[in-house]
């Protein structure tokens, strides 16, 4: 079979995608992955073949664009930042996979950009989107609104109030984005954007676990929860030794904030170094904010490219912004959390990592004043840590990408039994 498959964000966003294409390989399959110049060498590395997308920027020109995001003031807000940046290269992507889309047997996008399966439904391509933010995902069994507690819906009413909400939902996010792509869309003869909530695909893959997540009902065969799809960055041998050295033989705390980005970054980090214990053992991991120490110090240990498994090996707790992928990458290492929410989804995973009972939530106006204390707290928490252990090996026992896989084929398969 022959796979298209399209990303487009951070690392977090393109990883998982990674993962599936190099699992479709391994089934036999041939894969294409369209995104940007940026994650070229990943792709490829993985034994995918690489199309090329705009923009073609750089990493200090994606760092300015998070920071765009991060002044985002909800998820609609977000995601209008994000359509208004891609707006100007709709255009030039919407040729390139519609080019592709020929000699495709399935189309596969991230929810992002759910809306280019669009294309493919005009070309009778069977589409996919994949999703890690399953707090987005339709169900009777919850609301898209959060109400006040005092505020109580009678079970017998709770299951159409919630329907007519997510088509409300799905409603209103619709024009939102409409406002900021639609023309754009009309003029490229696909029309304009009709659902991104409940039928953005002929098959929706939400890519978290289905132990840990899975509602007791979905909304239709649609949606499907595979489990996890992770991806990580090479091995690398010379940082794990440096790493190694630095600790000693102990379990220290790992501050990483992944692909976030802010401003006043010196300015932050100074407040962090005021503030933490002269004689603690602490790694930071630079990510695409560059935290950086401006003086040396024999307990701060400053790293950049590693992956998230070779160095949580090493981690006491991880201290993270909550985005997807390395909200499941501590997840999977068994290590408790302490997680600083930036924007989007990532307060969303930070109550989720709470509600679990592996890790604390602290404010990103505060943190560096008040991470000393919740280390000490967290690092003290036995229960935080059995929970966290037990987590890793219920996990240790999905296979996301095996799963994935088998849906995808078999959505192809239905595809060409039933043509029409």
């Amino acid at each position: 079979m022959r796979f298209l498959l399209t990303s487009h964000g951070s690392t977090g966003d393109i990883y998982p995608v990674i993962r599936l294409g190099h699992s479709l390989v391994k089934a036999g399959h041939h894969v294409r992955f369209a995104t940007v110049n940026l994650f070229k060498d990943d792709v490829e590395s993985a034994g995918l073949k690489f199309i090329k997308l705009p923009p073609d920027w750089d990493q200090s020109a994606f760092s300015e664009a998070m920071r765009e995001l991060s002044k985002s003031k909800n998820p609609v807000d977000l995601l209008r930042i994000i359509y208004s940046e891609a707006n100007p290269f709709l255009d030039e992507i919407i040729e390139i996979l519609r080019r592709e889309l020929v000699t495709a047997d399935a189309f596969v996008s991230n929810y992002i950009f759910g809306n280019l399966c669009r294309l493919a439904r005009q070309l009778e391509v069977p589409c996919a989107v994949t999703t890690f933010a399953h707090n987005a995902i339709p169900s009777y069994s919850k609301s898209p609104i959060t109400f006040p507690r005092s505020l109580k819906i009678p079970y017998f009413l709770k299951k159409p109030f919630n329907k007519y909400l997510w088509k409300v939902a799905d409603l209103y996010l619709c024009w939102n984005l409409n406002q900021v792509i639609g023309q754009t869309l009309i003029k490229n003869e696909i029309g304009v954007m009709e659902s991104y909530l409940i039928n953005p695909a002929d098959k929706i893959l939400v890519t978290v676990s289905p132990k840990l997540f899975k509602p007791k009902k979905l909304w239709n065969k649609q949606f499907s929860f595979t489990g996890y799809l992770r991806w990580q960055a090479p091995r690398c041998e010379k940082n794990n030794i440096i790493v190694e050295e630095f600790c000693d033989g102990e379990k220290v705390p790992i501050l990483t904030l992944g692909s976030v980005t802010f401003e006043n970054t010196r300015k932050i980090m100074r407040r962090f170094l005021k503030n933490w214990p002269n004689d603690k053992k602490i790694i930071i991991q630079s990510g695409w904010a560059q935290l950086a120490i401006e003086r040396p110090n024999n307990y701060i240990l400053n790293i950049n490219k590693i992956s998230h498994d070779q160095l949580f090996n090493f981690a006491s707790v991880v201290i993270h912004h909550g985005g997807a992928g390395t909200t499941a990458s501590v997840l999977h290492s068994g290590v408790p959390h302490i997680v600083i929410p930036h924007f989007g989804d990532q307060k969303f995973f930070a109550i989720e990592i709470k509600r679990l009972g592996v890790g604390l939530l602290l404010r990103k106006s505060r943190w560096p004043e008040e991470l000393p204390r919740a280390v000490k707290l967290v690092e003290r928490s036995k229960k935080r840590l059995k929970k966290a252990k037990k987590i890793a090996s219920i996990l240790s026992e999905e296979n996301g990408s095996k799963n994935a896989v088998d849906e995808l084929e078999a959505l192809v398969k239905e595809s060409k039994n039933n043509p029409n």
